[in-house]
């Protein structure tokens, strides 16, 4: 069940999508949580940017209402602030204040969308269900990023070596004249390598190596 909660207090997050809010006009978060959970989000609002870094902790999926015009921090700085703490959240700009200009930026530094306020309540979920879809494409490349990272932190600097000349496409016998040891040595290093990599053979190691370079 989909829950609305004003984020005064500290609670746990919620393990549901969640569409977090940033708009200092009260009445049209409330309208607008009332849309969201319809489609089965929660919500968590609001009502200045501060209030948002304060209380935001990284969960997955979610993405960000964002308005544009606020009090002392508006939604284009804000947008910067959560860029340099890398923060990364899909944001959909919802403002009754945009312009060409604004929009551009927006999108240029990495806003997934631009609605402009009166906006049709289908659409705004549509988007929102693609932000959504962004959002855990990202986790998931964010853990296969993290999951290369920490297995190849488990190989020895040895095995490293090796690992870097087999991603060549060198054999066993020309990584041992490169390395200065034995060809059984290198084939026990290669076993390792593939083995605490969690791969299934070299050609796998070398997919799985791409893939984490491709993401990077």
């Amino acid at each position: 069940m989909s829950v609305y909660i004003n984020d005064t207090a500290q609670v746990d997050q919620p393990r549901v999508p969640t569409v977090f809010m940033v708009d200092d006009d009260a009445g049209f978060r409330r309208s607008l949580a009332v849309l969201v959970q319809s489609a089965g989000f929660a919500v968590r609002d609001y009502a200045s940017a501060k209030e948002f870094l304060d209380a935001y902790q990284p969960r997955w999926p979610a993405c960000l209402l964002l308005d544009l015009r606020m009090p002392h921090v508006g939604g284009l700085e804000l947008q910067a602030l959560l860029t340099a703490k890398k923060m990364d959240i899909p944001i959909i700009f919802v403002s009754a204040h945009g312009s060409i200009s604004a929009a551009v930026r927006a999108l240029r530094a990495g806003a997934m969308d631009f609605v402009e306020k009166p906006f049709n309540d289908q659409e705004l979920l549509d988007r929102i269900h693609l932000a959504m879809r962004e959002s855990q494409r990202r986790r998931e490349e964010a853990l296969e990023k993290s999951l290369w990272m920490g297995r190849y932190q488990q190989l020895t600097p040895r095995e490293r070596e090796v690992m870097k000349i087999l991603l060549t496409g060198r054999t066993n016998k020309q990584i041992g004249t490169v390395l200065g040891i034995s060809y059984r040595t290198v084939e026990f290093y290669r076993a390792q390598v593939i083995r605490k990599m969690g791969a299934t053979s070299l050609a796998d190691l070398g997919q799985m190596s791409e893939r984490y370079k491709r993401l990077t």
